[in-house]
């Protein structure tokens, strides 16, 4: 069966597994999931992620969970842009994240970008994800 919001599924499956206290959850893979995964590394939301060959072609990405003081690192995160319903800002129209404290995660002409880093680029795009 296909998927509708792969990107949704991924943000819904972390949502879940810190909920349930998991160190690792699992996902389907893809390129954009492994490059949203990727930004979320490079800013300290997840300890780190891998991608496990389940058969032949099918691959998976495990997550492994970050926790301070036994709370959850992320304490939120929801997706902006949707398949019915796409969300783009210019650099300028880029709002912060929790005034600076979360995260914006960006689709842009040079790939998956933090709002940080898109603003740093000059970039703007997508607006995939807001983590806190």
């Amino acid at each position: 069966m296909s998927m509708s919001d792969p990107l949704g599924d991924m943000i819904t499956r972390i949502r879940n597994g810190q909920s349930a206290r998991k160190a690792v959850v699992s996902s389907p893979a893809s390129r954009l999931r492994a490059n949203v995964l990727e930004v979320l590394k490079r800013e300290g939301y997840i300890r780190d992620y891998s991608a496990v060959e389940v058969r032949q072609g099918i691959s998976e990405l495990k997550i492994e969970l970050k926790y301070h003081e036994g709370l959850p690192v992320i304490s939120e995160i929801k997706r902006v842009s949707t398949p019915g319903r796409r969300v783009y800002s210019g650099i300028k129209d880029l709002t912060r994240i929790y005034n600076g404290l979360g995260i914006a995660v960006l689709s842009t002409p040079q790939g998956v970008l933090s709002d940080n880093e898109a603003r740093v680029a000059n970039v703007g795009g997508e607006v995939l994800c807001q983590v806190f």
